[in-house]
């Protein structure tokens, strides 16, 4: 039987198209012993796993471009009729629960080993990243976290995934969760989280915003309604900022009111005024949560704070 595939093998065939990490077809086939063409038709026989944003059919000219950043020559013909598909960290983790037997979680479990070894360097060299790029990685591993935990049922090595998938506790399960100084990505991973357990709405009341407060929020459920109390204290948000936002997550539904210059603290109301409510009050604006320690408490008994918030709704629409 074939031995398992190097670090280095795999390492060298992961590319950079449309801006996410991916994997082409005839790769992944030679990875797991297939032909390319036997591969895709075990994916076809899967389809309806494997959404746009785990794989994707590359164009004439991704494929041309591909080849001269990459410093390939094009076999004659190669691609005339047949354009290869990519497929993202998620796509490759919804694979393992496709393709089976010896080989296939052999080589499953050397994949996922590359990809872990590329979330730990981000959290290794941090401080080479400025803060956008940060929130962007650090955002993504969650992303993929979350992928991760909802196919485990299904994968051929769960058990060697639990390590990965256990990362990150359950927010609704616990009352507290302390954020360390220099621990951006877990403080990232803290907010979002708790946004993505609202069902109807989010209320944010924090004075200190900027693109991150926005970008943390985008990972909510599409259909919540999110309302983001502050006076805007800096100027942290600009009006393009927030202009480029909206053009970009054109479903998310965000509106702004006033503080009115009363709040100190910050807090995060989810589902106000129905059976799932909760309500947790932030050491740190989430911008800044990870630079210094900072708590996050769920509160226990959230109707006393049902007059502030609803003196809040009432509060003016801030214009940023």
């Amino acid at each position: 039987m074939e031995k398992e595939i190097s670090t280095l093998q795999i390492e060298n065939k992961i590319y950079t198209i449309r801006g996410v990490k991916v994997m082409l077809d005839m790769d992944l086939a030679q990875i797991y012993g297939y032909t390319t063409k036997a591969f895709n038709q075990q994916v076809r026989n899967n389809i309806e796993k494997f959404d746009e944003d785990f794989r994707f059919q590359l164009t004439k000219d991704e494929v041309n471009e591909f080849l001269r950043s990459n410093f390939l020559t094009l076999e004659q013909g190669k691609y005339s009729k047949y354009l290869p598909y990519a497929f993202t960290e998620q796509g490759i983790y919804m694979l393992m629960t496709v393709l089976k037997g010896e080989l296939a979680t052999q080589q499953s479990k050397a994949l996922i080993r590359i990809f872990k070894k590329m979330k730990d360097f981000i959290l290794d060299n941090r401080a080479l990243l400025d803060g956008t790029e940060l929130a962007n990685l650090s955002i993504q591993t969650v992303r993929n976290t979350d992928d991760i935990a909802q196919i485990k049922e299904t994968m051929v090595s769960k058990d060697y995934l639990m390590s990965i998938i256990n990362d990150f506790s359950e927010l609704s399960a616990i009352r507290e969760v302390l954020v360390l100084n220099g621990k951006a990505v877990e403080a990232d991973t803290a907010y979002i989280k708790i946004y993505q357990q609202a069902k109807q709405t989010i209320y944010v009341i924090d004075n200190y915003i900027n693109l991150k407060t926005l970008t943390l929020l985008s990972y909510a459920k599409t259909a919540v309604q999110i309302i983001v109390f502050s006076d805007n204290i800096h100027k942290g948000l600009n009006r393009t900022e927030l202009s480029d936002f909206t053009k970009e997550y054109p479903s998310i539904k965000l509106s702004f009111q006033k503080t009115n210059g009363i709040y100190h603290d910050r807090y995060i109301v989810l589902d106000y005024n129905t059976p799932d409510e909760k309500i947790y009050h932030c050491g740190a604006s989430s911008k800044d949560s990870g630079n210094k320690i900072n708590t996050i408490t769920k509160i226990e008994d959230t109707k006393v704070y049902h007059k502030i918030v609803d003196d809040l709704k009432k509060n003016p629409i801030l214009v940023v």
